[in-house]
């Protein structure tokens, strides 16, 4: 699997350990210069005990379930990412991007698949000639994850108006979750009031993120995750580097003190939300666990 840009850079150091065990819901492991058992072991190390691995193409989601199949602390997220499906309709033909679906289709019936994503709207990356194709493919996405029941987790980028749209359109899963979430306070109000679950990454934390912080602020703990996006977004001050799992810590101390709630206590409530969200079972203790034995009937 191809790395990010950031390989060969000098990883930043790992931060002072959570005392409650949380679960990092977004990460691309495929991604990242460092081995799954070594990133596993860095991760526990400092009390986040779960990550959920995300296939972004048919080729990584079926490495993603492999993964998680192979190891009792990952769970799998499979989908197109919207920019993957305006690639193959526009390169491809639509049968492509149908195939594709369906195989994505396929693996979301495996027992450690536990979200549909990410999927979703990408305006930034993929030009007008291919929003059809991405809007069709989120909808076929929206209703593999209400057909499964399971959660869908959402790519959104300089699309917030129309990922909402159809959402109210197809109805949105019983479980929807807005992965690095990048609205504003008036669209975190929004989905505040729909159930939607919001999960921030190492972005709140830089300078220029007060606009998100804001939001922040509209989310209940009842409806918050934290993640890394790994190996994007590394949170300040090591942003540039390469992020990982182990890097949790620092983005979950952000939203704690934004929040003005201690950091335990917000920890209790993205455990909480996490093992519901991705239907898993939490360690039975509260403080900083190993790896812990999943069930797949949990």
């Amino acid at each position: 699997m191809a790395h990010d840009g950031r390989k060969g850079q000098a990883p930043p150091p790992l931060p002072e350990a959570l005392r409650v065990a949380v679960a990092d819901s977004h990460t691309h492991l495929d991604m990242q210069d460092t081995t799954v058992e070594q990133a596993l072991e860095s991760a526990a190390e400092v009390g986040v005990s779960t990550l959920i691995q995300i296939g972004c193409d048919l080729e990584r989601a079926q490495w993603a379930a492999r993964i998680a199949a192979e190891h009792e602390a990952i769970w799998a997220a499979v989908a197109l990412h919207p920019n993957e499906a305006a690639r193959l309709a526009l390169e491809d033909g639509e049968a492509a991007l149908s195939e594709a679906l369906e195989g994505i289709a396929e693996l979301a019936e495996l027992p450690q698949v536990r979200a549909i994503g990410e999927t979703g709207l990408d305006y930034f990356r993929t030009g007008p000639e291919g929003v059809g194709a991405q809007q069709e493919s989120f909808r076929r996405h929206i209703a593999l994850a209400r057909e499964t029941d399971k959660a869908l987790v959402i790519h959104d980028r300089e699309a917030h108006d129309d990922v909402l749209r159809l959402l109210e359109e197809e109805g949105a899963p019983s479980t929807t979750v807005f992965h690095c979430f990048s609205g504003d306070a008036e669209m975190a109000r929004h989905c505040a009031e729909r159930g939607y679950y919001m999960s921030f990454a190492g972005n709140v934390t830089f300078k220029n993120a007060q606009p998100l912080r804001d939001a922040l602020a509209h989310v209940p703990a009842e409806l918050l995750l934290v993640e890394t996006d790994a190996p994007f977004l590394t949170p300040a001050p090591y942003r540039g580097r390469p992020n990982a799992s182990y890097l949790v810590p620092i983005t979950l101390r952000c939203l704690a003190e934004v929040k003005g709630v201690p950091e335990d206590e917000l920890a209790q409530h993205i455990a909480a939300n996490s093992a519901r969200v991705f239907g898993y079972r939490r360690p039975p203790e509260l403080d900083r666990s190993p790896v812990t034995a999943r069930n797949p009937d949990a």
